[in-house]
């Protein structure tokens, strides 16, 4: 059985080969580029992002590691559906006040979708693989769903959350079961990496304004009374649930609340009022059910932030959470992805409004 496998050069994408590789699967590596010579769009200030024009050395690390585990490379362009597909969702969701997740929105599109589906045209092969820590669960109904890995530090089932069922069938994860520490520990048994390498990648080494190529626009910082407390280089510079950066004194610590881009006002509050008992997503796509039951599920609003019981209801084009407690923060514009108690992501949609 051919597994493709994505390769970023990095500790993750080698180990997850090399465990296929030894587990006797026919593993071929692949690689997506997604800079444009062209681009409009500013180089990263770090090199250590996704979205970078220097991707030489990583791709001579990767020729240097398929060449060890004696495996064929191959690398495919998505450079203009990246541009327009996730750089283009990016910058209109920023410039509307919402919070966008790339990394989500690449996953779905581009990885799992176009490249995916480009090296099935080119070359065939019966599953594709990456070095997510996220695990593929075959359910008796029938569906497939992804579920949160062994190492919950590291799960990753909250950005491969809006995979379609047909994305599901065909994809394994070989680091589902393993901690971190493991991989680690088998990378530099092999000698594929420096013992200690940092691995952070952004989606963009720099600010994230550079990206949506607009100047500067100054505009007033404003209390919810209309009590203007601050100025602003641009209400895009900012997101819901910020905290740090404000440069607004007050008696007590301000948040961003709200962003009005008709304006170009930032919303500043309370931390109180971040707070939120439920949420509105659109776009929903299902994974382990195609509905949900009476029972309650957990619910994560960032990628960073814990799941939250909540009791949940579809609507016309996505679903409603209703929390036991509240929720801190919650953006339009990122996800709210849904798990049942056996961590199985069940719905991931995008958020749309808070209440």
């Amino acid at each position: 059985m051919k597994v493709l496998v994505g390769m970023s050069g990095g500790i993750d994408s080698s180990v997850a080969a090399y465990l296929l590789k030894r587990e006797g699967y026919d593993v071929e590596g692949i690689t997506m580029l997604i800079w444009k010579p062209d681009s409009p769009y500013p180089e990263p200030m770090s090199a250590n992002s996704c979205y970078s024009p220097d991707k030489s050395r990583d791709l001579e690390k990767i020729g240097e590691i398929c060449g060890r585990l004696g495996i064929r490379h191959h690398t495919v362009d998505c450079s203009d559906l990246f541009e327009s597909e996730v750089l283009g969702n990016f910058r209109s969701e920023y410039l509307n006040g919402r919070t966008p997740n790339p990394c989500i929105w690449c996953n779905q599109k581009v990885k799992f979708g176009a490249m995916v589906e480009h090296a099935a045209g080119m070359f065939g092969f019966d599953l594709f693989a990456t070095g997510h820590y996220a695990i593929i669960r075959h359910l008796a109904n029938g569906r497939c769903a992804v579920a949160a890995a062994k190492d919950r530090r590291k799960d990753q089932s909250y950005f491969l959350s809006r995979l379609s069922q047909q994305q599901l069938g065909r994809v394994i994860f070989p680091l589902g079961e393993y901690t971190k520490e493991e991989v680690r520990a088998i990378d530099e048994e092999l000698g594929f990496h420096e013992k200690g390498q940092s691995e952070s990648q952004d989606f963009y080494g720099g600010d994230y304004a550079d990206l949506l190529a607009v100047p500067d626009c100054p505009g007033d910082i404003i209390m919810e009374d209309g009590r203007i407390v601050g100025r602003h280089r641009g209400f895009w510079h900012y997101t819901i649930g910020q905290r740090k950066g404000l440069g607004v004194a007050y008696s007590e610590p301000l948040y961003v609340v709200a962003l009005d881009p008709e304006s170009n006002s930032v919303i500043v509050g309370t931390e109180g009022q971040t707070h939120s008992r439920g949420v509105r997503a659109v776009d929903a796509v299902y994974g382990a059910e195609e509905d949900f039951g009476d029972g309650a599920y957990h619910v994560k609003i960032r990628s960073a932030s814990r799941p939250e019981r909540a009791h949940l209801r579809r609507t016309e084009d996505g679903f409603e959470a209703v929390f036991d407690g509240f929720v801190k923060g919650a953006a339009a514009g990122q996800s709210a992805v849904v798990y049942d108690d056996d961590g199985n992501v069940v719905a991931s949609g995008i958020i749309d409004g808070a209440f």
